[in-house]
Parts: structure tokens; sequence; C-alpha cells
């Protein structure tokens, strides 16, 4: 007799993030507007949402002054898309400290390894715990005794505390998208045990990579008196006095068959033949990131200079497109990394420019999924280089689109979802520039039998553990009565690195 698996179907839904599932804007006038976002994480929950029933609790993205007029635009919003929206409302003084300060300036850069960009104020800490209490408040008010809360990132890692001391005993689970830090890096943290002590009380935390959480499972035998750990594979449990926690592995994805459709479309398709009459004879080299030091964008720009000055016969034949989508314009630290990414588009730009053929092409703008779409298409190589990140999506969406299964991706070791891409890719280290500069230049000569093998394995694990799989795993992970008992991605193997 098969064995019934309890994915929590019977119970509502609770999910809390930063950001509410949407994008809010005033018109010229003074009207608001509201569209749903187009990210993978909404792609994914939003479904889950209706059929269960539930309620997303996020921040609206707006300022001080604007509470009333938009609680009662989501009230309105809340009938058609399904599920309810609920509101958490921030003053400007902790969007300064909260979101921009302790979230942006202290535990982005510490948990992406890059001490130096780290900022640790107590007043950072102070907004921290009193958004994240303020966040708990409006959880409280929204479950039901059998809702199931599943928190979402390093914004909210204080929440369960709260939620606790309010007298919360819901099942609760927390996913981490950004990496979690070797312990000598983690420990720099002068908040350590009380950010390690929230993470503990989770009934469930899930991790990108088997790396990320055999970080936190070596900061917790360091910083944690005598837990018990026990279990292999996809999930495991650790033990601290009469309190246990789950610790998984599910690598983020995407919905593939929606990125292959919509390469499909004549509209994506009219816009690859453009860029391909643009750019005639020659092969795109294609980079798409967010503004954000942990990108390695110049990095990527050296080695692609190192490329043009070792193989002159790639000179007028590749040209590399390279898209910043801004972000987080009113940090300094981003003013001068995009100064830096500018500065060496134009010194490269102006060491090989020819007649009929500029290198690099330099946009800084957001672009619509249609454009994105036609980009990752007519690219014959993607490079995606992150000094670190959690998974990098980006690498699975040039993967996903590439219907014809000619494109070569270029990969850094330190994207998380190197583990899992690892048999197609080409990995590279992304501060290595001669390494990257060879990268390069195999990726362009590689025959197209070659080119096929790479990118259908690619294609193949990518279809096959795609957003809906990630979020049906982590909810089977946490109802179910045993462990270690789920899939496992292909080529991506926790037993060989659970730590």
């Amino acid at each position: 007799m098969e064995e019934s698996v309890d994915r929590g179907e019977h119970h509502n839904l609770v999910i809390v993030s930063n950001r509410l599932p949407i994008v809010l804007s005033k018109s010229r006038k003074q009207k608001w507007t509201v569209n749903l976002g187009s990210g993978g994480l909404v792609t994914a929950l939003a479904p889950v949402l209706r059929d269960r029933g539930g309620t997303w609790v996020g921040w609206p993205g707006t300022a001080e002054g604007d509470t009333q007029e938009v609680d009662t635009l989501l009230q309105k919003h809340n009938k058609s898309i399904g599920y309810k929206l609920k509101p958490v409302h921030l003053t400007n003084q902790e969007i300064e400290n909260y979101y921009k300060g302790f979230s942006n300036e202290t535990i982005w850069p510490l948990f992406h390894d890059l001490i130096d960009h780290c900022k640790f104020k107590p007043e950072y800490w102070e907004a921290y715990q009193e958004v994240n209490k303020k966040f708990a408040a409006a959880v409280k008010e929204t479950i039901n005794d059998d809702d199931f809360i599943w928190i979402h990132d390093y914004h909210l890692i204080s929440l369960i505390s709260y939620l606790r001391k309010m007298g919360v005993k819901n099942k609760i689970g927390f996913f981490l998208h950004i990496p979690f830090p070797p312990t000598d890096i983690y420990t720099r943290l002068p908040w350590r045990e009380e950010v390690l002590d929230s993470l503990l009380e989770y009934d469930l935390i899930g991790f990108q990579t088997p790396r990320d959480r055999r970080n936190f499972i070596i900061s917790v035998r360091t910083l944690v008196d005598d837990p018990a750990i026990t279990g292999k594979g996809q999930v495991i449990s650790i033990k601290r006095k009469s309190k246990v926690l789950r610790a998984g592995v599910f690598p983020i994805s995407i919905d593939a068959n929606e990125f292959a459709n919509l390469a499909k479309t004549p509209e994506v398709r009219d816009k690859t033949w453009y860029l391909h009459e643009h750019f005639p004879d020659q092969k795109l080299l294609l980079g798409v990131d967010r503004l954000d030091y942990t990108k390695g964008i110049p990095e990527r720009l050296r080695a692609y200079r190192h490329a043009m000055r070792t193989y002159p016969e790639l000179h007028g034949k590749l040209t590399f497109v390279q898209v910043v989508v801004p972000s987080r314009r009113d940090i300094y630290k981003y003013d001068a990394l995009k100064m830096e990414i500018e500065r060496l588009v134009s010194e490269i730009n102006g060491e090989f420019s020819a007649a009929g053929w500029v290198p690099i092409h330099y946009m800084y703008r957001s672009l619509s999924r249609s454009e994105l779409s036609s980009y990752y298409s007519a690219a014959e190589i993607a490079i995606v280089t992150p000094l670190k990140d959690g998974m990098n999506l980006v690498a699975k969406e040039y993967c996903a689109t590439n219907i014809e299964e000619q494109g070569v991706l270029i990969l850094s070791e330190f994207a998380g979802t190197a583990a899992q891409m690892k048999t197609g890719a080409i990995l590279v280290n992304p501060h290595d520039t001669v390494a990257c500069a060879q990268a390069i230049f195999k990726a362009v000569h590689m025959s197209a039998e070659e080119r096929k093998t790479r990118m259908r394995k690619l294609r193949r694990n990518i279809r096959r553990y795609d957003i809906f799989w990630w979020v049906e795993s982590f909810l089977e992970s946490a109802f179910s009565t045993h462990l270690g008992s789920f899939p496992v991605v292909a080529d991506y193997n926790p037993l060989a690195d659970s730590g």
C-alpha cells in the first residue's frame, strides 16, 4: 500500500516577505495603480495561495503618508487575485535603518563574504528588531491556529522570535534566498547569537545549496551548546534542548516552460531576428545583472578586455551586451559601482572599437520580459559570473529560453546554481581574469555538437526541477513525519557535501 504524503494541502498558507508581490505606482495625477509582480516567487506561490486560501504579508513599498489610500487600494485588489494582501507600513526612518541599513548594509554584504562593505551600527539592529516585531503583529492579526507560516529571506530572520513571544504556536518555515556565510565570517556579526537563536526556533529552514547548510551547521556547532544533528540527504534534523529544527537543501528555480513558450512567440522571434540583423556575422556574449557589487561585473569586463587583447581574431566577431538593471540608487557604494562599470566600458570601447564594430553594448535599464527573452534567444553565449550569490536565476532563464539548444553558459563556480549546472556549463573563477578570458574563447569556438550536448543537459535539469518542484518539496518537508526521503536534484548531491 502506497504511503500517503502530507504536503499541507489542508492548511492555509501565510507567506511573509519584505515586499508584497505587487508593484504600486502613482501617476502624475496622483492616482495609484497596482500590478502583480512578475518574479519567480510570485509565479510559484500565487497559485498555491489561491488554491489553499491564504494571505501574503509584506511592505507595499510605499513611504509614510500613503497608508490609508494604499490599504483601501489593496482591499479592492484582494478580490481580483484570489487571496489576501496584508500590508505592513514602514516609516521613513525604518526604511532607512531596517531596510537600507541592517538588511542591505549589514546582513547582505556579511552573508556574501564582503566584510569591507559591512556597517555594524547599533541603530540598524534596533530598527531591524522593531520592524520584525511590527511584522509579527501583522502576522498574528492574520493567522488561524492551523495555518502554515512561510517566512522569506534575510530581512525577517528575527520574526519568529516575536511570533513565539506573542504566543503563536503555528508551524513556521523559513527560506534563506541568499548564501549563509562560513563561520569565521558569520562570527563578525555583533548580534550573532541573537540571529542564530532566531534561526533555530523555526520548524524548517531551507537553504539554496549544501554549502550554505554546511556553513550554518558549523556555526551551530561552534556557537551553540550540545546540538544534536542527525540525518542525511536533503533534510536533516538539529535538536537543541527540546526543540527540533529541520534544515533542508531546496535550490530555487524558475517556471522553465513559461520561458520556453515565451521564446516561441512571434514577438520574441521578431525581436531576436532584429538583433541578429543588427549584429551581422557576430556572436553575442550576454550579461544580465542587477546593479550589485556581488555580481562581479567589473571583473567580467576586465576578463573580456583580456580576451580582446589575447585573441585579436575575436575583434569584429564577438560583441558583449551587458545589461545592468538599476538597484538601490540612493546607496553610495552602488553609485560608485555604476561609475566604475561605465568607466571600464568606455575604456574598452575606446581601445578596441573599429568601423562597424563596438565591442561592448551597455544598457543601464530594466528590460521587458519579451526584450529579455529576445536577448536570451539571440545570445550564443551567456556569462553569469557573480562573486557569490544564493542561486542565480539568470543562468536558468537563459537555458530555459535556449530552445534551439545551441547556447553556451559560462558560470561562476561561486554561483549557487553551479552545483546543479556544473555538468553543462563552463565553470570559472570570476577573480581569475586569464581563465575567464580563456572560457570566452572556448565558448566562441565550441562545436555545435558539444553546445547541444551541454545545453540539453542543462535544460533537462531545469525543466525537471522547476519552481513548482521547489514549492512542493519545501512544503512536503515541512509536513512530513520522517526525514531524508525527498527527491534531490540530479548532479546536485547533498550527500556529498552535507557537512
